[in-house]
């Protein structure tokens, strides 16, 4: 299949405004963090209300989170914890702040958005552990920002789908907090980017590259870390007893071949996992509703898994 005509159209406008990975073996951290100002200047909608706080990381570090509330309501809501996309490098709660807002609105649900620490400055596996005491502090804290501790999600893009299934089971593994739904919107499952197909058919000309994620590996996880399964949660000798996940896959997306991977081990290993892939579109579509059809789409597929597994 062709690229879809809306998502050519959007990726022809990044690539001339310079939203591209062109270059990036020479570029240091900072450099790219310059150029690629993910989701400024895109309009939002409005939520009931958004508060900004600092807990504590996972080094006791700060971590600033942004929580978002869909309605004033006395009734405690299911929440989801959300981790953003960016390569484990760039990107953070801003960067995501739109796509955020459509989800908590298409939810009706409480959603807290985790600004974890970045790499290089802070590598393997500083981002997981943030991103696993952010979703232990939403289930202790669940009642004061009027969620249910009992309804509780995670969810995550690229690297943030990485952290989402990771967090899942570093969860599983260490005794809770109990997780009920992982929504992983065309997840980084696996740092090898010789193993997937798609990493070659795909790496090349549809914005996310081969080389952007060879440099992105690079950056967040040493060579000795990345069979690791809270690097790269496909390792993992048992995916038994993990909750219930959506997949959400692009098929010009390098990394679609791994994450459709995880859904297919999670479903052999009898966990309740549905995969969506969307012909036609590219990396990070997902957010891109204003433009791509298909992006609503895929939201509102989200959206429906994730009302299915925490609202009942």
């Amino acid at each position: 299949m062709a690229l879809d005509p809306a998502a050519k159209v959007v990726m022809d406008m990044m690539e001339e405004n310079g939203v591209s990975f062109a270059g990036i073996a020479s570029l240091t951290a900072e450099e790219l963090r310059n150029r690629m100002q993910l989701g400024d200047a895109m309009p939002v909608e409005d939520v009931a209300r958004t508060e900004d706080r600092v807990i504590s990381g996972a080094d006791g570090n700060d971590l600033p989170i942004r929580i978002y509330w869909a309605e004033a309501t006395d009734e405690p809501r299911p929440v989801v914890v959300f981790f953003h996309g960016g390569g484990w490098v760039i990107g953070g709660i801003d960067s995501h702040d739109g796509q955020v807002r459509e989800m908590v609105n298409r939810t009706g649900m409480v959603y807290v958005s985790v600004d974890y620490r970045l790499a290089p400055e802070a590598k393997f596996p500083a981002a997981a552990e943030d991103c696993y005491a952010a979703t232990q502090w939403v289930a202790a804290n669940a009642a004061g920002i009027g969620a249910d501790a009992s309804r509780l999600g995670v969810a995550g893009d690229s690297a943030g789908g990485n952290l989402a299934a990771v967090v899942a089971q570093m969860a599983r593994d260490r005794g809770g907090p109990a997780i009920a739904h992982q929504l992983l919107i065309y997840p980084c499952c696996d740092m090898d980017s010789n193993a997937w197909p798609s990493q070659t058919e795909n790496g090349f000309d549809y914005f996310l590259t081969k080389e952007s994620m060879d440099w992105f590996y690079d950056q967040y996880a040493d060579v000795a870390d990345r069979n690791n399964p809270y690097a790269s949660p496909i390792k993992a000798a048992d995916l038994s007893g993990l909750p219930p996940a959506c997949v959400i896959t692009a098929e010009f997306d390098p990394l679609r071949d791994e994450g459709e991977a995880y859904g297919a081990a999670l479903q052999e290993a009898g966990v309740a996992c549905e995969v969506h892939r969307y012909d036609g579109m590219f990396h990070g579509f997902f957010g891109m509703t204003l433009a791509i059809p298909g992006a609503v789409e895929a939201q509102e597929t989200a959206a429906a898994a994730v009302q299915t597994a925490l609202s009942g």
